[in-house]
């Protein structure tokens, strides 16, 4: 698997923070198909640090409604990273 194709996208929410400032840790949402060992590859080879620990965890499709109609939203699999000591990664650099 590609490496940039693995991790999809930053996931940035109240728990994702906490997790970020007391833990070290920095949650993805990744490809269904990739595993931990994937994930960790990916996560050295594009951020350039190291990485102490792998979580996955696959996220089940909910359903939604509108109207009459029923629709599904699509299931999806999140990624928790823990870093090593002193290493970080910085999305908003900016802010």
């Amino acid at each position: 698997m590609r490496v940039e194709a693995v991790i999809m996208r930053p996931l940035v929410t109240e728990k994702s923070t906490l997790g970020r400032e007391l833990h070290n840790e920095v949650t993805f949402a990744v490809d269904p198909h990739a595993s931990k060992h994937d994930v960790r590859r990916a996560v050295e080879q594009l951020f350039s640090v190291r990485v102490a620990d792998v979580r996955t965890m696959r996220m089940h499709r909910k359903s939604r409604r509108v109207g009459r109609f029923v629709g599904r939203r699509p299931e999806w699999k999140k990624a928790i990273v823990r870093l090593a000591e002193g290493q970080s990664i910085e999305f908003f650099e900016g802010v």
